[in-house]
């Protein structure tokens, strides 16, 4: 059985809905958030040094990094299903999206919320973030213009990875300002194991 330590209110919600749409056998360890500091409790780092989520145990091994749990999830499980054929330029396509969610696209989305909890005006921070933010989305909007998902017309790995940066902005109110990404996000929003993997998300967090 795999086990999924998950961390409330994280992009660890996004293995549940994969590790569901894979129909595998798996269990939740659930830790919570510090109320104060909104950190992840110091327990996590008795499984991975980093002490983040999230993180799964398979087969004796301990697996960190979202996108690399992805992957290494489908490849051996759903290959050519939640992903196009290997070798297909397809394949390259997901490929790239399934990594630029945890690179390219979070970076500037964190900077700008870092911003906003830190108050106070910046020298270059602040500006610097909310053009970096308005440059990612910008190009994640066109590039979903005339489709329902990003790559290979089907869900695959891609959107699951994806599905935390629409989540931050549906959040925030802006999904006006990117009318391709709002349609993406009800497709999104629709799959039963997305709808699952947020109500299994919401019994685990306990603040």
């Amino acid at each position: 059985m795999i086990t999924l330590h998950h961390l409330n209110k994280s992009r660890s919600k996004r293995i549940i809905w994969l590790l569901e749409e894979l129909g595998l056998d798996y269990q939740v360890k659930a830790y919570q958030r510090d109320s104060q500091t909104f950190l992840a409790p110091p327990q996590l780092k008795a499984i991975h040094p980093l002490g983040k989520s999230p993180v799964i145990e398979y087969q004796g091994k301990v697996i960190a990094e979202s996108g690399m749990i992805t992957e290494f999830l489908i490849d051996a499980h759903a290959a050519g299903l939640l992903s196009p054929e290997k070798g297909s330029n397809d394949y390259i396509e997901y490929l790239q999206w399934l990594h630029f969610a945890e690179s390219s696209a979070i970076l500037p989305l964190l900077l700008r919320m870092f911003v906003a909890k830190e108050g106070g005006k910046t020298q270059f921070l602040e500006a610097y973030a909310a053009a970096e933010t308005d440059k990612i989305l910008s190009y994640v909007n066109q590039s979903l213009a005339g489709k329902r998902y990003l790559v290979a017309d089907k869900l695959t790995g891609a959107d699951i990875m994806m599905s935390f940066i629409v989540e931050l902005l549906v959040a925030s109110g802006e999904t006006a300002k990117y009318p391709h990404i709002a349609t993406y996000a009800k497709q999104l929003a629709q799959h039963t194991n997305s709808i699952k993997a947020g109500d299994i998300e919401q019994q685990y967090d306990k603040s």
